[in-house]
């Protein structure tokens, strides 16, 4: 089933337990998809790494479904400038992975956590750069509608993505390491491409629920240098 197709948009009624039809199959892949399958190089987090969440948010925009992303501020000392889902370390007061995502959600782009349904959780992620370990919440946000930056030291800018161009094959290709790592990545329209962990939970999503489409792999950019390093 393809994100992009009209004729299973909640606009045309196929509504069921208050997710759109085209959700449906990410509600059911997130009761049984495997760390491994997500992170296959590190899927599991080690003991003493810090416990995360981000929000994978979906909606209905008015360019079809779309996904919630941000653009990380220029000046933050990790992951500057990068394409992220919103998300943040777990405060003592969150009472679970979902608490956080919506949490920092509300504080990084003013998403009312009262108006997305909470309707997945994946498996924990290792994300070895900051040493977090990242629960992904699935979310789908019933009202739409424009948001900015409210924590501009942590974000800046919002974006509103359709699905339908994340998966057009000529907006993909690899991104490549100088150590030799190599992953995939997403033109969007931003200095920066989405790469990296992002990157990957949105690829191999993709790719499980038949949503992705043929590309040419053997496209490979080197990897963009993050804005406090550039001359």
């Amino acid at each position: 089933m393809s994100p992009e197709s009209s004729a299973d948009s909640p606009t045309s009624g196929g509504v069921a337990d208050g997710l759109p039809e085209w959700l449906r199959p990410l509600a059911e892949l997130a009761g049984s998809v495997q760390a491994e399958q997500l992170a296959p190089r590190f899927p599991h987090p080690p003991a003493d790494a810090r416990p995360a969440a981000v929000l994978i948010c979906f909606a209905d925009g008015p360019d079809g479904p779309e996904l919630l992303l941000t653009e990380r501020a220029p000046t933050l000392r990790n992951h500057a400038g990068q394409i992220s889902f919103p998300g943040g370390a777990c405060d003592p007061g969150d009472a679970d992975a979902a608490a956080t995502a919506l949490r920092e959600a509300d504080e990084e782009v003013g998403l009312d956590p009262a108006e997305v349904t909470v309707f997945g959780i994946l498996p924990t992620l290792w994300l070895p750069p900051s040493n977090f370990a990242v629960t992904p919440v699935l979310g789908y946000w019933r009202r739409p509608r424009q948001l900015a930056a409210v924590s501009t030291a942590e974000v800046g800018r919002v974006l509103h993505h359709p699905l339908h161009l994340l998966v057009d094959p000529e907006r993909r290709f690899s991104v490549e390491h100088p150590s030799g790592w190599r992953g995939p990545a997403f033109e969007i329209g931003t200095e920066m491409p989405l790469w990296g962990f992002t990157a990957g939970i949105i690829s191999r999503l993709f790719e499980r629920l038949g949503w992705a489409q043929p590309w040419d792999e053997s496209v490979v950019h080197p990897l963009p240098t993050p804005p406090q390093e550039r001359p």
